[in-house]
């Protein structure tokens, strides 16, 4: 099972497109390495491998060349609802079956994934440690004595141990860094709301994200891609544009603590690794900057220090009162807390964080982003057994803080150290820098020439990047503007490039309007209440783009449009006020048909 076989997403969807691989080859591959692992306490619940396989067999008739996750194995931690699977956040007695997928999960379907099972973790997501589950512990995928990391314990050993090349964590204080770190692979923390939490149990749900692993930034960050986006459905969801992957800046400038801030609890192996991973960003061209980390440590004692606590306390009072045995003891120690909190002491709390923000936004100022170790120190099980908070509470030291100040972040291996202990550093920078992060991530990542997860199995060369390097800019359209159609000169006038034909998700309905020249008007509604519309994506120039987007008379309107295989992409949307004269023609799938079938009558 080496380096001959597909191991990352782009190398198995590049597989599968070529037919070297099919997707249900793919699938019976990772039920045998599961069988071949062996370990219980990966998962908590598996889904039926003929069932996985139909599924996957049923993907041929698709187009994959508009599947992004064509055939991709993915595990899903278990406090994320996926239909088929119970949903028990590790503790039985809360179990509930879900009606619905989470809309992350749904996203990932439409792309052309398989959802193989869910994954263990510390009860309620209340830990960084992956030893507070019922359900057992899963063994690290690099060393058997080393705790996984936690919460998100299932979830990154199922990646580090080649059985899924994509799972999805969780994210409150460090949930999606300290496990990628533990494993030797990629943990990605988007900014907060970029991938919607409906359908994600809360652990504190003014903080949560949903994370993704894989072994590699590219493969992570095309995952984001298909999550990403806003969804009505969660309240907390933003509409924060993803940017493209762009190449290495020539002036990066990256954040480093001031001398003796570091906190590495006397792990003189860690200090030096770190040390070895600054060396490798300076070598890169990054030019190192000071900063202090001191008000960046008091935001991190706020968590769990102050009012956050309360949030935790909130999912499982009520578990609490009536059945109190059937929580983690060491949970149950830290959420009782909560109980105790006053308001007072809430804004308090909430009053402080804000000056902590004002005071992270000047850091930002002059630094795109901060590089710090993933967290100081790594432990064992049998040590994390007998001294369970004191531990937990260390490896948050640089992780804790994060959402409270609303940064994304990109944890990335950095160094095996010779005592067998991966070593990993994260990248953080304000909210919506994620593609940022990406862009350099990946080239440090590359650079470390580490073999990814626990397999050794060796990163392949990084893609190139578009050869627009970011500047073209997709745009949707529906109507009038398709190809052939009475407005698509004022596309091909501006030198657009046709990129290509696809659909709408089932969330749209289509209006001919009474204008001249006939054009349709494209809503969206409520979640499967409309139908999948075809339309075209064309490609412009940014200098086009503004040009054409100005141009745009009213009642139509740029808004995100989202693809039936997950992306999102600007495109024509209509105001919904002048639909009262309008003709609804959805039922014809497109404009170009209704125009066909306008012309014969």
């Amino acid at each position: 099972m080496g380096a001959e076989q597909p191991e990352t997403i782009a190398a198995i969807v590049a597989a599968h497109r070529a037919g070297t691989m099919t997707p249900a080859q793919t699938v019976a591959r990772t039920y045998q390495r599961i069988r071949d692992h062996n370990d219980p306490a990966i998962f908590i619940s598996l889904r039926d491998e003929g069932d996985a396989i139909a599924e996957a067999e049923k993907l041929a008739a698709k187009d994959a060349d508009h599947l992004p996750l064509y055939g991709v194995p993915v595990a899903v931690k278990d406090n994320i609802d996926a239909l088929g699977f119970p949903t028990t956040a590790a503790c039985q007695v809360y179990s509930y079956a879900p009606a619905y997928d989470s809309t992350a999960v749904q996203r990932l379907r439409a792309a052309g994934a398989i959802i193989i099972g869910k994954t263990n973790l510390d009860q309620f997501a209340t830990g960084l440690v992956g030893v507070r589950s019922p359900y057992g512990i899963p063994k690290n995928s690099i060393r058997d004595d080393l705790i996984p990391g936690g919460s998100s314990s299932g979830s990154a050993v199922a990646v580090g141990a080649g059985l899924v090349p994509l799972s999805l964590g969780t994210d409150t204080a460090g949930s999606g860094r300290v496990p990628a770190m533990l494993n030797n692979i990629v943990g990605l923390k988007p900014s907060l709301g970029m991938i919607s939490n409906a359908g994600l149990v809360p652990a504190c749900r003014t903080l949560d994200c949903i994370s993704v692993f894989a072994l590699t930034v590219d493969d992570a960050a095309l995952a984001l891609s298909v999550m990403a986006g806003p969804d009505q459905a969660d309240p907390f969801s933003r509409d924060r544009p993803l940017g493209a992957l762009t190449p290495f800046p020539a002036n990066l400038r990256l954040g480093v603590p001031r001398n003796g801030q570091l906190i590495f609890f006397g792990d003189k192996k860690a200090e030096a690794a770190y040390a070895d991973a600054l060396k490798r960003w300076t070598a890169l061209g990054a030019t190192l900057v000071e900063f202090d980390l001191e008000p960046f440590y008091e935001t991190a004692r706020l968590l769990y220090e102050g009012p956050w606590v309360a949030e935790r306390y909130l999912v499982i009072r009520n578990l609490l009162a009536s059945a109190p045995d059937s929580i983690h003891p060491v949970t149950r120690e830290i959420t009782a807390a909560g109980a105790r909190l006053t308001a007072a002491e809430t804004f308090s709390a909430l009053y402080r964080l804000q000056g902590l923000r004002k005071i992270a936004e000047r850091t930002f100022a002059n630094i795109d982003a901060l590089v710090l170790p993933t967290a100081p120190t790594a432990y064992t099980t049998a040590q994390v057994l007998a001294n369970p908070i004191e531990l937990n509470s260390r490896l948050g030291t640089y992780t804790n803080f994060v959402n409270l100040l609303d940064l994304c972040g990109l944890a990335l291996p950095a160094s095996m150290r010779a005592d067998g202990i991966p070593f990993g550093i994260t990248l953080l920078a304000p909210a919506g820098r994620d593609a940022l992060l990406a862009s350099i991530g990946r080239v440090f990542h590359a650079d470390t020439k580490l073999t990814v997860g626990a397999k050794g199995v060796p990163q392949a060369a990084l893609a190139p990047l578009p050869a627009n390097n970011g500047d073209e800019i997709p745009i949707a359209v529906v109507g009038a503007h398709l190809s052939g159609m009475a407005l698509n000169g004022e596309l091909t006038a501006l030198s657009a490039k046709l990129l290509e034909a696809t659909k709408t998700t089932p969330d749209y309905k289509l209006y001919a309007l009474t204008t001249t020249p006939p054009k349709p008007g494209l809503l969206r509604v409520a979640a499967g209440a409309g139908a999948s519309i075809e339309l075209e994506i064309w490609s412009l120039s940014s200098s086009a783009f503004g040009k054409f987007v100005n141009a745009i008379p009213a009642p139509m309107a740029i808004g995100t449009i989202r693809l039936a295989d997950g992306r999102s992409v600007k495109g024509f949307l209509v105001e919904p006020e002048v639909l009262g004269e309008a003709r609804d023609i959805t039922v014809y799938g497109g404009w170009r048909k209704f125009m066909a079938e306008a012309a014969k009558a």
